[in-house]
């Protein structure tokens, strides 16, 4: 996912297609250069280094991830075969929080999405963003009573929320207990965004009563029908991050929201066999960071950079031999991808939930 769209998304996207074209990378053949997909795809765990987060969500790379535990009494991580299962430590941290939280208020445990490969980086499928260590996905279907096998964690299917047809929630699904789980995600300050399905966006706007202030972290974007987007800001000791444009004051409940629900956002893309940015996306296209993300040294194993409550890991606490610290230098503009290129382009089906766009042309 990218940066969440509010009303004429149009014309922005009519401008993200133009800059796209600038850069000569719609014709480029990949192949010049290994894809930077490719290379973050094959890391399989994080770098032994401080944490830091470098470039944009959707254009970047982090280091010094942790691992969130598969499972735990308040959550169970979905599709571990993936290894999506790593972030900023702030990030990990958040989404056990969230898990403890969010079972005191009644949910009976959060089932976790992908939230970044173990370097961050392009995916090899699925997500545009993801890339910086600050995202995590968190089903809407609640955990299970009984524990889940690694079986059932690579086979179940989350719960559709919302009629595809009319775009609205399927009423017979929500609960009061969905929406307390957004509203406690939303609470946090760290949250600067959480992006769901318009009809969910709808449906807390037709609802929520009371205090309303945390709407306007709601965003809502194609997709998100089987879970929502939690994105946090760029966190102290990440001078090179890039922080995304503040989201309004007020509710999101009016215009913005409006717009999607007529027919311009559903309109099938007129170009859906446009190549994807993550599939042009060589190092060149990344900050310089990156490459010394992808050459810095890793834990022993994954257990030694895997987040347990309030320890921070070892191999990221004391890396044996120390490890040197990435160049805190100005991410470089060179080899510019718009951040919006691929938001149009279609995702393969996986067997789970991932953000999907509009429809493509039939």
């Amino acid at each position: 996912m990218n940066t969440t769209m509010r009303f004429g998304e149009k014309s922005l996207l009519a401008a993200a297609l133009g800059l796209f074209a600038l850069t000569g990378l719609a014709t480029q053949p990949a192949a010049a250069e290994e894809r930077a997909k490719d290379l973050f795809g094959a890391e399989k765990l994080p770098t032994a280094t401080s944490a830091q987060s470098i470039g944009f969500y959707s254009k970047g790379c982090f280091a010094g991830g942790v691992a969130i535990p598969l499972d735990s009494p308040t959550w169970e991580v979905m599709r571990p075969s993936r290894n999506r299962r790593w972030g900023h430590p702030a990030m990990i941290a958040l989404v056990e929080k969230l898990s403890r939280d969010a079972v005191a208020d009644g949910w009976p445990g959060l089932l976790i999405g992908d939230i970044a490969q173990p370097r961050g980086g392009p995916m090899t499928t699925g997500h545009a963003s993801h890339q910086i260590g600050l995202d995590a996905d968190i089903w809407l279907t609640p955990m299970p009573s009984r524990p889940l096998s690694m079986a059932q964690r690579e086979s179940m299917s989350a719960t559709l929320m919302v009629d595809e047809k009319t775009h609205l929630v399927k009423d017979a699904l929500w609960t009061p207990a969905h929406t307390a789980l957004l509203k406690q995600a939303a609470s946090y300050a760290e949250v600067e965004r959480i992006l769901v399905n318009p009809g969910i966006k709808k449906k807390l706007c037709d609802t929520v009563k009371g205090d309303r202030a945390w709407l306007r972290k709601i965003r809502p974007f194609w997709g998100h029908d089987y879970h929502f987007h939690m994105r946090i800001g760029c966190q102290p000791g990440s001078p090179n991050c890039k922080a995304q444009e503040a989201t309004p004051d007020d509710d999101g409940c009016g215009k913005p929201l409006a717009w999607w629900f007529t027919q311009e956002p559903w309109r099938p893309n007129k170009n859906p066999d446009a190549p994807k940015a993550r599939d042009l996306m060589t190092m060149a296209n990344l900050p310089k960071e990156c490459r010394a993300v992808l050459d810095a040294p890793g834990p022993a194993s994954a257990e030694a950079a895997t987040y347990h409550g309030d320890a921070v890991p070892v191999a990221v606490a004391a890396p044996e031999p120390e490890a040197p610290s990435l160049p805190a230098t100005t991410v470089s503009g060179a080899g510019e991808l718009p951040s919006a290129a691929n938001a149009f382009a279609a995702t393969p089906r996986m067997g789970a939930p991932v953000p999907r766009p509009r429809p493509s042309a039939k």
